[in-house]
């Protein structure tokens, strides 16, 4: 693993276990986000870890400038519209195989997406700044692209962790396992969308979208629905790379 992948896992993980370290012992003590908002402030803070730590990490290595040269190369908006079409077609197909096996309840009015998409972006999606702007392709340069999505899909899964034992978070009292094959799947599909435009704008919003379907369509807790979802996003992932390798459809 490179220097800066370490430095980026270990100012990540730090930032992390501060936040929702806190979180956790007064969970433990019996106070929840439901009851005391200033909870609040560490609890995205930790969320927003490795979107703090990607911008330390670069600045540190001599990968970025400055925060806006960071921001440009995050938010690269300029994409054909197969690109964008692509990234709404495979958040759905990430959502619909679980709604159908697992089943779901209704969480919101579905134009609400367009309110929860950015708010997504701030709870989910700059992790994206991250995990495959920094993580992803520095294990690739000595990796496959099938071990590499593996060991990311890992190391997220046990970031969540913390989530799992936070009274008041979506994650509290859920199937650990389940959501580890879902983060699998999420984590093949952010890889496909990366290696076919480049793109790290593309991942976040992508990313913004499932999360936004989740809180539309609020997913009962089923590991056949997530396998399903998986095993889906494992093919989207392969065919995108396949894809633009022979074609300039998803190019800019």
């Amino acid at each position: 693993m490179s220097r800066l992948s370490r430095n980026y896992l270990g100012l990540t993980f730090l930032i992390m276990l501060i936040c929702w370290g806190t979180c956790f012992l007064c969970s433990l003590a019996g106070i929840s986000l439901e009851n005391n908002k200033l909870l609040y402030l560490p609890y995205l803070l930790g969320g927003l870890s490795p979107t703090i730590a990607s911008y330390l990490a670069l600045r540190r290595s001599g990968g970025t400038a400055n925060l806006k040269e960071w921001l440009k190369s995050i938010f690269d908006f300029k994409h054909n519209i197969f690109s964008y079409l692509m990234v709404v077609v495979v958040a759905v197909m990430f959502i619909l195989p679980q709604c159908l096996i697992s089943g779901y309840e209704n969480g919101a009015p579905v134009f609400a997406i367009i309110v929860m998409v950015p708010m997504m972006m701030i709870c989910g999606g700059l992790e994206e700044a991250g995990w495959r702007y920094i993580l992803l392709p520095e294990l690739e340069k000595k990796c496959s692209f099938t071990v590499s999505v593996i060991v990311v899909s890992v190391i997220w899964w046990l970031w969540h962790l913390p989530l799992f034992y936070i009274q008041g978070t979506g994650q509290y009292g859920q199937d650990y396992f389940a959501f580890g094959i879902s983060v699998l799947g999420m984590s093949f599909a952010l890889a496909g969308i990366r290696k076919s435009t480049g793109s790290i704008w593309l991942c976040v919003l992508f990313h913004s979208i499932v999360n936004s379907l989740m809180g539309i369509y609020i997913l009962n807790d089923n590991i056949w629905g997530n396998i399903a979802a998986a095993v889906i996003m494992i093919v989207c992932s392969y065919a995108l790379v396949n894809i633009s390798g022979k074609t300039k459809m998803f190019h800019k």
